[in-house]
């Protein structure tokens, strides 16, 4: 297993949060049935994510809880003094929160210099920061919509987005709680009756957006909070309305049961990573509320028999910090031993030394600190001590990202040397020099990422959920061409080359890109269902030609794949996309249609950050055919003219990361910027030699 954002190959994490204070009450009675709830909920999303690769719905169980607990203990403030204290309410979560956050990120800072390659550096230290800011959802949001992130592995802070979904709750419940006060007051009604009314309203809202949003677009509403907030307001409509229930103590016994074993199945009937947060939800959130409901029935046969042993409750204490450890000792030991997915074995060391962590964290950062502050009160020093955690994690992020900033541009000006002829040393015959050890790899690869079409940081390619057409012109203002890039990203990688050709011959280069969109009318899939956005966007796509009417189409002529869920693997002409040149031919527009480039098995990076040049070699044959596939092919019309720079790419079947000391790839099939521009020479030549541009 390789972590990874929900719509990625395996789902992402999910955690409690521990609410201010150790008691577990309702209408102010002792609950110590939660503890225990807790303790499986968090067991549970630890198994599941080390053995079984998937969530298991415990992200659902601790948002109720937490619903449930601070709105009843917000209630009875409220109730109590006629007001909400918010300076004092926020000032000691920070310091029952903070401490323990700022030792796992401090950790993790450690662990990700430590332990994961360079490649992953950047991700985590913008993680570590969003993290620490309570914002981390968000961030995964973006990068579900982002489509250069969307093959990313899983950073070692996922697991805070809940984290933060909590945490953006706690800034809202109280002001929600304060005005609906106000109005109840106002209009002379009960306040319990008011709050019911106002969490009625938030809880079908949120549920209805979240089934919306999660059928239109289920990788953004996993970390949406406005997806996630009726799993709050459920729990704290269950906190008002639990001191009015009844039931008789065998139908309690019989409900504590069903609610536990729902729970427990949830993640194993349920592909919870891929459906949730919609009304499927519901299942793992009423389980948890049938077992709050169920009570401590006093019966040695019940669940909360249970959920009330001592090792179990031991375990609750710990929840919090046990969840923010698991994650990422997990990627690290992944990582570490190269492995997709822990044994038994290595599962249970890393269960073991995560909660030998959380152990130690609870210890200093909760025991410790109430001990040398038992005697310091007031919201002033709370906040003090969680600035103190949180300030140096910050502080230390900050500098590490400036250091890689300040390395980055001094080997941008090394790179400028003739030890970083790239595709230009294709034409001599020594091999040491195309994939053997010379100057620094440049990019370097912890940077690789960034090394990429600017089009990409103009916002001018659109995403993979839109249709609009988005056009971006490149090239002098007195141009006397017009050239048309259009296609999805492996066309878009060719922008930086042809850019290169523009200036000098007077070209207006203008993109027209979309993710994983080609440029056919066929129907296209992507990840096994109807692409219907990238229908939508090619049928744009023709008119904006016919009103440009670009002197050429620069584009894609087949398309390499190494991915069977993306359609066959090898190399193919792709349907419709003779019919595509052949409607240009009728709108006098030529076509310079170029051979798709080869794709590795592997990241480019991620393998030179961690062996040498010389073992990060791919092979050409999987990915591309061993004859073109545009050699014979039929019906071509003759505004077309072919090009193929595969002998800039590879020699015979073996295509290296590293080319004159360049790199090649950005990632497992996406040409760098850099190289694209030492391939810019030879795509001048052969676009002469083709055509009359």
């Amino acid at each position: 297993m390789q972590p990874s954002p929900p719509g990625s190959a395996a789902p992402a994490p999910s955690a409690p949060e521990s609410p201010p204070g150790a008691a577990q009450r309702s209408g102010g009675g002792f609950r110590p049935e939660l503890q225990g709830l807790r303790a499986v909920a968090v067991v549970l999303v630890a198994a599941y994510h080390i053995w079984l690769g998937r969530v298991s719905g415990g992200v659902d169980v601790f948002l109720l809880l937490t619903g449930f607990l601070i709105t009843g203990s917000l209630l009875r403030t409220m109730e109590r003094r006629g007001r909400i204290d918010f300076t004092a309410f926020w000032s000691r979560l920070v310091k029952r929160l903070f401490p323990a956050a700022a030792a796992a990120l401090g950790g993790i800072l450690v662990a990700s210099f430590l332990f994961l390659p360079s490649t992953a550096w950047r991700e985590a230290i913008s993680g570590v920061v969003a993290s620490a800011l309570y914002v981390e959802n968000w961030h995964l949001a973006l990068n579900s919509v982002d489509y250069l992130a969307q093959n990313s592995a899983a950073g070692p802070v996922q697991h805070f987005w809940s984290l933060s979904v909590q945490g953006q709750f706690y800034v809202v419940w109280p002001v929600l709680i304060t005005v609906v006060a106000a109005l109840a007051r106002a209009a002379g009604q009960p306040l319990r009756r008011a709050v019911a009314a106002a969490l009625t309203l938030v809880f079908a809202a949120s549920l209805a957006y979240s089934v919306a949003v999660t059928a239109a677009d289920q990788p953004w509403a996993y970390f949406d909070t406005g997806a996630r907030l009726w799993e709050l307001a459920m729990g704290g409509l269950l906190a008002l309305a639990l001191p009015h229930l009844r039931l008789p103590r065998l139908l309690r016994i019989v409900l504590g049961w069903a609610g536990l074993a729902a729970l427990v199945a949830c993640g194993l009937l349920l592909q919870v990573s891929t459906l949730f947060p919609g009304y499927i939800a519901l299942w793992p959130t009423l389980a948890a509320a049938a077992v709050i409901v169920a009570g401590s029935t006093g019966s040695p046969v019940a669940a909360d028999r249970l959920l009330n042993l001592r090792p179990v409750h031991y375990i609750g204490d710990h929840a919090y910090a046990l969840y923010l450890w698991h994650w990422p000792v997990l990627v690290c030991y992944l990582e570490v031993t190269d492995r997709t997915q822990p044994s038994l074995t290595g599962g249970c060391l890393v269960l073991a030394l995560s909660m030998a962590l959380a152990v130690a964290t609870r210890w200093i950062t909760e025991d410790g600190v109430d001990a040398l502050t038992r005697t310091r009160t007031g919201s002033a020093w709370s906040l003090a001590v969680g600035a103190a955690f949180i300030v140096p994690v910050l502080a230390a992020a900050g500098v590490w990202s400036g250091h890689i900033s300040h390395e980055q541009r001094e080997q941008e000006i090394a790179a400028q040397s003739a030890d970083y002829p790239g595709a230009a040393v294709l034409g001599s015959p020594a091999a040491d020099v195309v994939e053997g050890e010379g100057a620094p790899v440049y990019p370097d690869p912890a940077n690789a990422a960034e090394d990429i079409p600017a089009s990409y940081a103009d916002d001018c390619n659109q995403g993979t959920r839109e249709s609009e057409v988005i056009t971006c012109a490149y090239g002098p203002r007195d141009y006397d061409r017009t050239i048309a890039l259009v296609g999805a990203s492996h066309a878009a990688h060719w922008l930086p080359a042809l850019r290169e050709i523009a200036e000098d011959k007077k070209w207006r280069i203008v993109n027209i890109i979309k993710g994983s969109c080609l440029f056919t009318g066929a129907e296209q899939l992507r990840g096994g269902e109807v692409y219907h956005s990238c229908a939508g966007w090619n049928a744009g796509v023709m008119p904006e030609l016919a009103e440009l009417r670009p002197d050429a189409v620069f584009t894609t002529a087949t398309r390499t794949n190494l991915d069977a869920q993306a359609g066959p693997v090898g190399e193919t002409v792709a349907e419709g996309y003779v019919q595509r040149w052949r409607e240009l031919d009728g709108m006098g527009i030529d076509v310079i249609a170029v051979r798709d480039t080869p794709r590795l098995s592997f990241a480019a990076p991620d393998c030179l950050a961690e062996k040498r040049r010389q073992e990060c070699v791919g092979r050409r044959s999987p990915s591309m055919a061993r004859t073109s596939p545009l050699e014979g092919l039929e019906g071509v019309p003759g505004n077309v003219v072919f090009l193929d720079f595969t002998d800039k790419l590879c020699r015979g079947d073996r295509c290296p990361a590293v080319i004159g000391n360049v790199l090649v790839y950005w990632d497992r099939g996406h040409i760098t910027a850099t190289y694209m521009r030492t391939l810019a020479p030879t795509l001048r030549n052969r676009i002469e030699a083709a055509t009359d541009l």
